[in-house]
């Protein structure tokens, strides 16, 4: 199967909300505008925690940090990395404004083997 290039998924208009998702090719992701000097920044990154899959856009942005629902580990929202363990880190998309429109830059999946999905399994990590 050939990997193509990058889709450019448009995000919409925050209209008044700080947090949402959208899905694209079987994956979820959140968004959050995040308010940088009163300008709502947009913020990409997978919609589940790497550590048990809570539900990012159901958590508290808290000092630049989003903070899972469900174990509360807090990952910053500038790097992706966790504030909790070096163990976890959320992947950020690139966002890019084109013709006043906002678009996640989504990289295609790499193709990964049986192995690597049932070590994924096993450890409790998504398999998508």
């Amino acid at each position: 199967m050939p990997v193509t290039g990058p889709a450019y998924i448009p995000l919409g208009e925050p209209d008044g909300r700080s947090r949402w998702e959208f899905a694209h090719d079987g994956r979820r992701f959140a968004v959050f505008a995040v308010d940088d000097d009163g300008v709502d920044e947009l913020v990409v990154v997978d919609a589940l925690c790497p550590h048990r899959q809570g539900r990012l856009t159901d958590g508290l942005i808290r000092d630049g940090a989003i903070v899972c629902p469900s174990h509360w580990y807090r990952f910053d929202l500038a790097t992706g990395e966790c504030r909790t363990t070096p163990d976890y880190r959320l992947t950020r998309y690139p966002v890019v404004v084109r013709d006043g429109v906002a678009y996640a830059e989504i990289a295609p999946r790499k193709p990964r083997s049986w192995s690597a999905i049932l070590r994924a399994h096993a450890a409790g990590r998504s398999t998508g």
